[in-house]
């Protein structure tokens, strides 16, 4: 009985397998099938969930990933067996053996789902193994650039999240719809509240990514309102691949000949006929190092390439070879008329092996096993240029070759540098046999424009050339195969920057620190072994016993200093970065924020207590006075809505109404705890309220009295950054340590100080902020899903907060002194 449960086991586990990867496969190929994308990994998700050991969980991942690569990537292995002349079968067997190395994601995802799902509830174990799936992308980028979120493209709103997360956003979403359904599955049979709250954050998470997609679409589909310089650019796609073949029939000069005849008379059709301003030819049309020939054929061939720039009086970028001491790239060349070369961009990111081998691989055993390896070197980066008419009109453009567009930053860089527009150039004969790779590599290049709203024009040798706007729409493509010119207009507009521009490919880097913030968690958890939530009933609790207008007061003072706080970090981020310039701003720091805080701190301070049981009644003692309540007339314990001044509870009489005071306390637990020992068993009234309790609990029992003192960490730990920033700005400024002293004197000397001060005591105090509203939300998640691990959890991440605010600033700042030296 138990082998055949086994068996049945193992073939649940296979046919779970089998059941994503011809979901994913139909998803990957576009069309209306996109909407498979969010339940394609839920048959896989079960059998993870019914393998226990990481042995059998890492298996499983191995056989997904070739499943995945059978499915969704089989054209590529049978396009590189064609391309480099060892035939489909045996690329395609490789490429299937390599499967696990080419799409690690699968085995990141369930290695550290299946270690968080043993610690953690199914809310934290989502979010990190959708952390480590985006995480393995960003540090081990595939040759394809590929990630689920590509497949989102035909849907017109949905791609538009791009913007904010690129195409590993898009990723990280689907992955937590998938985990939420797959969750909803496992947890039917426990009442509907059990499998609706999952399926209700799917559907969140699904309708706020089409709402933001379709307000994003319509913004940009907007009429523009301003008159910016525009351009027509024709694009050149000659349909003459496979160079190597016609070398051995008609020779290398012959081809060259050809090529370029074709390209003459088809841009001559497009400046006579569709008024091009720009000529744009594709990736390595001219085979040869341009500017560098190798023969007077070559040098007669280059002067033939300028003469006809010259004559037709239009600008050309066309792909070619270039060269220098290091070697030889791939690259793209702007040429002007009667001017000449006025740029080269080199190819960042060459195809590995068949174009560029690494250095450390590169070695005489390796060319003679693979004959068909290339030489090219790769180019340093980003680029942008200029392209300008005969009248004046000019757009700068970021080019990106063939790969170049699988990955973000370059667009991102570009976009940075000014970029008002993308061109894109690719050979991609290799895919003549294969369309749906070609589609594919379309697909991802429009993610480019979707990430940074530049509009994109993308030549292809054989097809498939595209126009391409800011929402990533293909305006207009040709065929494969076909010989035509396809004209686009660009403008000279200015996008607002995205947040992709703004942060780069952040998604990958949030997901791997997330990642190792729970790898330090458990290490932590290890070393300290320490209770989730102590039990020991303490004798006496501090409190604080406000009256309504008392509490209304001091909690107006706390909301006026925070808004103060943000209000001047707006004024100062918007205007001249986050530093202060001058003794006005301190001022208005003084009078809106350190006034009104050290007033609330005063309130607290003047109604403290102490607060007891003794025979029975809650005693609360102060310094001019003594308060006593008997047990029996307190019905329940009610945590403040709102935490003004801070965290506090109501106390609710059998009688009915609230008792007149309340009481402010970071430890509302431990007071249920006394009053228990007292003799009375109160719980808590109100929806969530046990809850808030457990929130407020658990960041006091993480408190540290001297690390999380305010005036360590907003003023003694500023004034040691302020000093060492200080300094430097006397030497760099002054010329010494107490220049501006010999220079203005010591009040001159001082008030600088004293603005410095104030710049990295607020920077930091804003820091902080940050810091405590992502440790809220990550313990809120733990608390919602009533863990037994919360207040662990709060521990770990209130350590790492006092690492990234103690360390992390100080690393940061020497790191910004050293790259200034």
């Amino acid at each position: 009985m138990t082998q055949q449960r086994l068996s049945l086991s193992r073939w649940r586990g296979i046919a779970g397998i089998l059941a994503t990867a011809v979901l994913l496969g139909l998803y990957a190929r576009g069309g209306s099938a996109w909407g498979l994308g969010f339940i394609a990994l839920v048959p896989w998700l079960a059998t993870l969930d019914r393998d226990r050991s990481a042995p059998r969980v890492l298996a499983n991942a191995a056989l997904m990933s070739i499943a995945f690569v059978a499915t969704v990537l089989y054209w590529f292995g049978a396009a590189i067996g064609a391309y480099v002349g060892i035939g489909a079968t045996t690329a395609t067997a490789v490429l299937l053996l390599l499967a696990p190395l080419m799409q690690p994601q699968f085995l990141a995802f369930a290695l550290v789902r299946q270690w968080v799902g043993r610690h953690y509830g199914p809310v934290l174990r989502a979010l990190a193994a959708t952390s480590a799936w985006v995480a393995c992308e960003w540090l081990v980028p595939k040759v394809l650039g590929d990630t689920l979120g590509h497949g989102l493209y035909p849907s017109a709103a949905l791609r538009q999240v791009a913007d904010l997360g690129g195409a590993a956003g898009l990723t990280v979403l689907l992955l937590l719809v998938n985990e939420a359904l797959a969750y909803a599955i496992e947890r039917r049979r426990d009442g509907w509240r059990a499998w609706s709250r999952p399926l209700a954050s799917a559907a969140v998470i699904v309708v706020c990514m089409g709402a933001y997609g379709m307000a994003r679409k319509n913004a940009l589909q907007a009429p523009a309102t301003d008159d910016a310089p525009t351009l027509r650019v024709a694009m050149v796609q000659a349909s003459i691949v496979d160079y190597e073949r016609l070398r051995k029939e008609i020779g290398a000069y012959a081809v060259v000949r050809k090529v370029l005849d074709t390209h003459y008379q088809l841009s001559w059709s497009a400046i006579r006929d569709h008024g091009a301003d720009v000529l744009l030819w594709s990736e390595t049309v001219y085979p040869t190092s341009f500017g560098h020939p190798r023969s007077e054929d070559g040098a007669a061939l280059d002067r033939e390439i300028q003469g006809f720039v010259d004559s037709v009086g239009v600008p050309l970028v066309f792909g070619t070879y270039d060269r220098d001491a290091q070697g030889e790239y791939n690259a793209a060349a702007f040429l002007e008329p009667g001017k000449g070369l006025l740029g080269v961009y080199r190819k960042t990111y060459p195809f590995p092996l068949t174009e560029h081998v690494p250095s450390w691989l590169d070695h005489p055993w390796l060319r003679r096993a693979l004959p068909w390896t290339g030489g090219w070197r790769a180019g340093d980066g980003a680029r942008v240029l200029p392209l300008r008419s005969a009248d004046g009109r000019e757009v700068n453009v970021v080019p990106l070759i063939c790969l170049d567009d699988v990955h973000s930053d370059l667009a991102i860089d570009g976009a940075r540098l000014g970029a008002q527009a993308i061109i894109g150039m690719s050979n991609d004969s290799w895919f003549t046999d294969y369309p749906v790779g070609a589609r594919m590599h379309l697909a991802v290049a429009a993610f480019r424009s979707i990430e940074t709203r530049l509009p994109q024009v993308r030549v292809t040798s054989n097809g498939l050339s595209a126009i391409i706007d800011d929402t990533g729409e293909v305006l207009a493509h040709t065929g494969t195969g076909d010989q035509a010119v396809l004209t686009a207009f660009v403008s000279a507009r200015d996008p607002s920057p995205t947040l992709m521009v703004r942060w780069g490919d952040w998604v990958g880097r949030a997901g791997a620190a997330l990642v190792l913030a729970l790898a330090a968690l458990a290490v932590w958890q290890a070393m300290r072994r320490r209770a989730a939530v102590t039990s020991e009933v303490e004798s006496s609790i501090e409190v604080t016993v406000l009256t309504p207008a008392w509490r209304a007061l001091a909690g107006a003072l706390r909301l006026c200093a925070g808004v103060g706080l943000l209000w001047l970090a707006f004024d100062m981020l918007t205007r001249i970065g986050l530093q202060i310039q001058s003794l006005a701003q301190l001022r208005l720091f003084g009078l809106a924020v350190v006034a009104p805080a050290l007033a609330a701190w005063a309130v607290g301070r003047a109604f403290a207590a102490q607060a007891r049981v003794e025979d029975g009644r809650l005693v609360l003692d102060q310094r001019r006075q003594r308060i006593e309540l008997p047990l029996a007339q307190i019905a329940a314990l009610r945590p403040w809505r709102v935490g003004l001044p801070g965290s506090g509870v109501d106390l609710r009489l059998v009688s009915g109404p609230r008792w007149t005071r309340s009481l402010a306390l970071t430890r509302p637990r431990a007071l249920q705890r006394m009053l228990a020992a007292g003799g009375a068993a109160i719980g808590w009234e109100g929806r969530l309220a046990a809850m808030r309790a457990d929130l407020v609990q658990t960041r006091a029992d993480s408190h540290r009295r001297r690390l999380d003192h305010p005036l360590l960490k907003f003023a003694l730990f500023p004034l040691s950054l302020a000093l060492v920033a200080f300094r430097l700005h006397q030497v760099i400024a002054f010329g010494g340590t107490f220049g501006e002293y010999y220079s203005y004197g010591l009040a001159a000397y001082l008030s600088g100080l004293l603005i410095w001060w104030a710049s990295w005591a607020i920077g930091l105090m804003l820091f902080a902020a940050v810091l405590r509203v992502l440790i809220e939300m990550l313990v809120l998640a733990a608390v919602l899903v009533r863990s037994a691990h919360a207040a662990g959890l709060r521990d770990g991440l209130e350590w790492l907060g006092r690492a990234l605010f103690y360390l992390g600033v100080p690393a940061w700042l020497a790191w910004r002194l050293l790259a200034m030296g």
